[in-house]
């Protein structure tokens, strides 16, 4: 007779703590210095749902995919709200759905999840993620294996939440920049040739292109670098929250819609194959 499923895990390397909600979408609890938030992190027991949680899975596509329905090799399929009253589907399924602790040891955690497809994604699809730690770094990586029978079209990402503090600060090199309309779609790609401002003088909420090396966040507490084998990055810098966001993602958001979408980053994968991405955070202590 086995026991009930363990629903968090911990790892810990000198003084670095991540926790994670295996069943809370695949998603970090938090990652901390000793006690000190390196993202916006809630203690494992105290997290309710993924969305207020340190970072997220994007998976099978970032942002928003528009009006809930594509189109994709002569067929339409359609998805179903799961952002508030937001009129797009938006981030994925993983965040919404319980992974598992496939194995676990003092070095790595590695869960997974398994999507047998339905009115969320129409496809079924398998993911994994790799959580390693060292004294200073979090490296995580995703392995997508197309378990359909047809091909299908997939992004990856990631979801993490900065803390916001006095003399946070970003620096990062990008090629444009994608404008949206009123209804929060990319419509418009314009030249930024990156980044470098206190993240207090910014007001983004934009996917940009030719992300080049590692995104710098720095501020009173922390040194971080974030890199990634994914070459767009998602952008949010409200002014009136304690967070800021800073997204690797393999695509445009809605390029599924776009009229030439691996063009924008979306990939097809065939039935059988993988398609891996990582993210690696680095943590000097100032």
């Amino acid at each position: 007779m086995t026991g009930p499923a363990k629903t968090s895990f911990e790892l810990h390397a000198g003084a670095l703590r991540l926790a994670l909600r295996p069943d809370l979408g695949g998603c970090i609890a938090g990652l901390w210095h000793r006690d000190l938030a390196v993202l916006r992190s809630t203690e494992p027991a105290a997290l309710t749902a993924a969305r207020p949680s340190a970072c997220y899975p994007l998976v099978p596509y970032s942002n928003r995919l528009a009006y809930r329905k594509f189109r994709w090799k002569g067929r339409d399929h359609t998805t179903q709200p799961n952002f508030d009253d937001n009129p797009h589907s938006v981030h994925g399924i993983g965040w919404q759905r319980p992974w598992e602790i496939v194995s676990s040891s003092v070095l790595e955690v590695v869960i997974k999840l398994v999507h047998p497809g339905d009115a969320d994604w129409p496809f079924r699809f398998e993911a994994t993620q790799y959580f390693a730690l060292t004294p200073d770094s979090m490296t995580v990586k995703m392995v997508f294996t197309n378990t359909a029978e047809i091909a299908q079209p997939v992004g990856l990402g990631w979801h993490p939440y900065f803390t916001k503090r006095a003399r946070s600060r970003l620096h990062i090199e990008l090629a444009s920049r994608w404008d949206a309309d009123a209804a929060q779609l990319p419509v418009r790609k314009v030249a930024q040739p990156g980044i470098d401002s206190d993240v207090s003088h910014l007001n983004f909420d934009n996917c940009f292109d030719g992300w080049n090396g590692p995104a710098r966040i720095r501020d009173e507490k922390f040194s971080l670098q974030l890199s990634s084998s994914l070459d767009h990055l998602v952008v949010f810098t409200p002014h009136d929250r304690d967070y800021f966001c800073v997204e690797p993602v393999s695509h445009v958001s809605n390029a599924i819609h776009m009229a030439d979408p691996a063009a924008h980053g979306l990939r097809t994968v065939a039935p059988g194959e993988t398609f891996e991405a990582t993210m690696k955070l680095d943590v000097t202590v100032l």
